[in-house]
């Protein structure tokens, strides 16, 4: 129990530094819930993880009937992150790194704390959740089954961001999967 609540709580901090630290200065975008919630704070001002914790609540339904510990291991990880996000939003005015090293030090921070909480069975909701519930279904890599619902979004939020913030997302997007997914891989005990 200590160990999954220290995962999402560093994983929590890292994932909305990427996000308001790296992310919000330049309008770069993730994708799945994260994506949406951006979209949403750049179109209307509307606190992301709000946005996230409201957006999510279908998907943990989803979740209740597809796989209930995922349901319930993530609600800590829902509830940390949004927290976090909303917390440390006056963050995106401290500094500015350039667009190339936002996006990819933003992606790897990410998909770092998304990896964390996954590897202790939780999640932020959104994309992660659905990931999940697939993997389950599925066995695919869950990094993976992230990255391609993170290019959905990307693409749907491509005209609000302009092509320039598009492309860096691309890379961002790139970084998060990475990330994700490796950590995933390489972090859980291996069984012979």
């Amino acid at each position: 129990m200590l160990l999954k609540a220290i995962h999402i709580i560093i994983g929590s901090f890292l994932l909305s530094i990427g996000i308001n630290g790296c992310f919000v200065p330049y309008h770069l975008l993730d994708g799945g819930m994260i994506g949406i919630g951006l979209i949403i704070h750049y179109l209307w001002g509307i606190p992301t993880g709000l946005v996230i914790l409201f957006g999510s609540i279908p998907l943990f339904i989803m979740a209740f009937f597809v796989k209930r510990s995922l349901f319930y291991n993530s609600i800590h990880g829902l509830l940390i992150s949004s927290l976090f996000i909303d917390l440390t939003a006056p963050i995106s005015t401290w500094f500015h790194f350039p667009i190339i090293a936002s996006a990819l030090i933003g992606g790897i921070l990410i998909g770092t704390g998304i990896g964390l909480m996954l590897l202790v069975e939780t999640s932020t909701g959104g994309s992660d959740l659905v990931g999940q519930c697939i993997s389950y279904w599925t066995k695919w890599n869950v990094g993976v089954i992230i990255f391609i619902i993170d290019g959905i979004v990307l693409l749907i939020g491509c005209r609000i961001i302009g092509t320039y913030a598009f492309l860096h997302s691309l890379l961002a997007v790139s970084a998060v999967g990475f990330a994700t997914s490796t950590l995933v891989h390489f972090g859980k005990p291996s069984i012979n």
